[in-house]
């Protein structure tokens, strides 16, 4: 197998790293126009080879990676595209999703997002374990290629990622609220502690844990976030003018003195906080379930984009089209046993029963 990253830095680095310790006889080829970076890629064994064209690098591929900033991926992605074979299976991993869907109408065309990275950057930080645990949500189109959502959930697997399906639009608004407005805070709350310190003419006291925790995101890298920002404002102002509301009831039982009314607040908020991590770190016996779908396009993305929706985790999935190639075999692996009911039942209500 060749895999093509088109900009190798710590994403791309990482799925470089990840692919050549984890698939057997996979080519990693590297795309940039820094050789310098690319040459390091090659000495820190994220690529095998280097291109300084794409049309190299996408030569004989069966998967290509785009990673470069949110601002330059559709035009990325169109020449990509423009590039690969009809057999290759196309996807980023930017972190916002709408505009690329909006601009994109190619089967081969799948997005992605590893939820997975740090503050550093470059290729000098990347990890061949970056990706354990972490959810890569996918946002495959209506026409998406069932064969080739198939290949990219299985080198997500391969990577030890959770692939997820997830349409564009919820995947933003999501973002928003649990990537993009924590790094807005962030920035926030270490400007608003530096201006408070100065017009008092304080001495900077020594940080302590919840403000280095709070605040670890704070002046992430702008050549990256300036594009995530302006890509998905809407629903980030959406978020911000929530938190504002929210802070503002906050502080009128503070000013209140309203004992009852902060100590509720404050439990909710712990019992949120452990319903969030419980249910990110479920885990459970894997279900086998086996259906037959028409072979049409976007049957694949329905089923998954439908048990996305209601938190069910797709382990595994194999495609088998009949000879005559109207329907098709589609066997999925489900974790947990409670998911697996839910899928059951959201299957047969799309009208494919499970066998």
């Amino acid at each position: 197998m060749r895999i093509a990253v088109l900009g190798v830095g710590l994403i791309g680095g990482s799925i470089g790293l990840a692919a050549r310790k984890q698939i057997e006889d996979v080519e990693v080829i590297g795309f940039g126009r820094d050789r310098e970076r690319l040459e390091r890629a090659v000495q820190l064994g994220a690529i095998d080879r280097a291109s300084e064209s794409l049309e190299w690098a996408l030569e004989g591929a069966s998967a290509c990676f785009a990673c470069a900033p949110v601002g330059a991926l559709p035009e990325q992605l169109r020449a990509a595209l423009a590039a690969a074979a009809e057999d290759c299976v196309v996807t980023d991993v930017g972190s916002t999703k709408r505009q690329l869907v909006d601009s994109i109408d190619d089967q081969r065309f799948i997005g992605g997002h590893p939820v997975a990275g740090a503050e550093t950057v470059g290729v000098e930080h990347a990890r061949a374990d970056l990706f354990e645990g972490a959810v890569w949500y996918l946002t495959p189109l209506e026409r998406s290629s069932g064969l080739l959502y198939e290949r990219l959930h299985r080198l997500v697997v391969s990577f030890g990622a959770r692939p997820v399906a997830i349409d564009a639009r919820t995947h933003d608004r999501l973002l928003a609220t649990v990537s993009h407005l924590p790094h807005v805070l962030a920035n926030v709350l270490v400007s608003q502690a530096a201006r408070e310190l100065a017009r008092e003419d304080e001495p900077l006291p020594r940080a302590g844990p919840s403000f280095r925790d709070a605040t670890r995101v704070a002046g992430a890298s702008s050549s990256v976030w300036t594009d995530i920002y302006l890509a998905n404002r809407e629903a980030i102002a959406g978020e911000i003018e929530e938190t504002v509301a929210r802070l503002g009831e906050v502080a009128s039982s503070l000013r209140d003195g309203d004992a009852a009314t902060i100590e509720a607040w404050n439990e909710a908020a712990g019992a949120d906080r452990r319903r969030l991590l419980e249910a990110d770190l479920a885990g459970g016996p894997v279900h086998e379930l086996r259906l037959t779908v028409p072979n049409r396009p976007g049957i694949v993305a329905q089923v998954a984009l439908a048990l996305g929706k209601a938190d069910v985790n797709i382990v595994d999935m194999a495609l088998a089209p009949a000879a005559d190639m109207r329907s098709g075999a589609m066997t999925l692996w489900v974790a947990g046993d409670d998911e697996a009911a839910r899928a059951t039942k959201l299957i047969d209500e799309l009208g494919f029963p499970v066998g």
